[in-house]
């Protein structure tokens, strides 16, 4: 990686740490070549401090390290962005991040999570999962099972048992993402699709 660390003069070049996960900007610091180094070596995100003067190793006192999951760095070869997964709050105030923004995934998102869960279940196969018994059984199993909880869904809803109806309505989102997962699809193609509408 092409580092311009001379461009401002100090040898120093922004460093924008973000949220691995939840891509939430957590802080701005700052690396030179040393710091950069080390962060590549820890795989912990380490500063340069321009107040002390040395080499500052986020959560070197509390403990919140920031783990590197991949570093990018920008057109002008002067900014690196940071993606990292951190072991607690970043900022020193005990905010999640410098902004006092919190620092989490919405719910709707964990859709996503869910089906990388089902494609590791179809790639592993392990043994007693319903997930790879589901696979084993094929398209025909599958899509028999999204007709069921669809029915069992709007059963739950016109009985009003709310509690059935939000049950059953996840059954049905889980059996879609294995049959989605099965067709080669993923849910974010079904987003495509309803965004492609909302016109």
């Amino acid at each position: 990686m092409n580092i311009d660390f001379n461009k401002m003069g100090n040898g120093l070049v922004p460093a924008i740490i973000q949220d691995a996960k939840t891509n939430k900007v957590l802080m701005l610091g700052y690396m030179n070549q040393e710091a950069y180094e080390k962060t590549q070596k820890d795989k912990k995100v380490t500063f340069f401090s321009r107040t002390k003067n040395r080499l500052w190793q986020k959560g070197e006192t509390s403990s919140n390290f920031l783990l590197v999951e991949r570093i990018l760095l920008d057109c002008d070869h002067d900014t690196l962005l940071i993606y990292a997964t951190p072991q607690g709050p970043t900022c020193h105030t005990g905010s999640d991040t410098c902004w006092g923004e919190e620092n989490k995934t919405k719910e709707i998102e964990f859709l996503s999570e869910l089906q990388d869960f089902i494609e590791i279940r179809k790639k592993e196969m392990p043994e007693g999962s319903y997930t790879t018994h589901l696979f084993n059984k094929g398209i025909r199993k599958i899509t028999q099972k999204v007709g069921e909880e669809a029915v069992e869904t709007v059963i739950g809803a016109m009985a009003n048992d709310d509690e059935n109806f939000l049950y059953e309505g996840a059954d049905l989102l889980y059996h879609l993402i294995v049959l989605l997962t099965y067709k080669g699809y993923r849910i974010e193609d079904l987003v495509k699709e309803l965004k492609s509408r909302h016109k």
